[in-house]
């Protein structure tokens, strides 16, 4: 079903603020930013990569109406620690998320994750027994393939892309993140996700990442994949370069009976070119 909704004056935040990250969690040792916004209900919000928690920026505000909304930055992302030989794959993020929720107690919340936010809230899920009231996944890193070229590269010559000076670096940051989405970023969005990227502990962070990814962590869970024992919303960008929709046509066939929201001009960065159709989908 199409979202075609057009609704930005409810969105509750202007489209470069900055949401608060002032809590610290210690995690084996390393450290992970965290918030938290609203009353009522708690949601929790996962981005995915190469973003952080800023991608909620224009919609955690406008759901903090009806909920408690918490939202981190995954390890070596954002604001939370990145350093030399750190484990930052998918097989530690939802280790990270289940250490969360104990930290928050939180029993059963409801979960809005991206990308590979949505890898991670499955991963969760199937491997660590997590429970969720709701989980609303958009655009998620889900099923096998997935990657891209670029991906692939890097992984192949991890040093020769950490030693490029900064202002190449620069221009394939910016080439990246834009990819994500369909409509063109302006200046401002562009320097709020590239800033984590930036200087010699971003730069080296950016690449470890990218190396990292590696699609035996979604193999391992979508052989687990069938009904969900929670209500289930897909949502998908229907000009998403990066996943196409038909990734998520096959996904929402496996774990909710072909049910799909596609959301209109969106790419896979749905949260820039659309954030007004999560917001209604979320509060719908």
């Amino acid at each position: 079903m199409p979202l075609s909704l057009r609704a930005d004056s409810f969105l509750g935040i202007g489209k470069n603020s900055m949401l608060s990250l002032d809590h610290r969690f210690d995690f084996h040792g390393q450290s992970v930013a965290w918030g938290v916004i609203g009353d009522g209900e708690p949601l929790v919000l996962i981005h995915g990569t190469p973003f952080s928690s800023q991608v909620w920026r224009r919609i955690a505000p406008a759901l903090a109406g009806k909920w408690r909304v918490f939202y981190f930055d995954l390890l070596g992302y954002g604001e939370s620690e990145k350093r030399e030989g750190q484990d930052v794959s998918l097989a530690v993020q939802n280790e990270l998320l289940s250490a969360l929720f104990d930290h928050w107690e939180l029993k059963v919340p409801a979960v809005l994750a991206h990308d590979f936010g949505g890898a991670t809230a499955l991963r969760a899920y199937y491997l660590n027994g997590l429970s969720y009231s709701q989980l609303t996944l958009i655009d998620p890193v889900a099923l096998a393939p997935w990657g891209s070229p670029f991906v692939q590269h890097v992984r192949k010559h991890e040093a020769a892309f950490v030693g490029n000076p900064d202002y190449i670096h620069d221009a394939i940051l910016r080439a990246y993140i834009q990819g994500a989405a369909f409509n063109p970023l302006d200046e401002k969005a562009l320097s709020l996700y590239m800033k984590p990227w930036q200087g010699d502990i971003g730069k080296a962070a950016f690449y470890r990442q990218i190396v990292q990814m590696d699609q035996c962590y979604t193999d391992e869970v979508s052989v687990r994949y069938t009904d969900m024992q929670c209500p289930l919303d897909i949502i998908w960008g229907d000009e998403d370069r990066w996943i196409p929709l038909s990734q998520g046509r096959k996904l929402s066939t496996i774990l909710n009976k072909g049910r799909i929201s596609v959301v209109a001009s969106a790419g896979h960065l749905v949260q820039e070119d659309r954030p007004e159709a999560i917001v209604a989908a979320m509060l719908g």
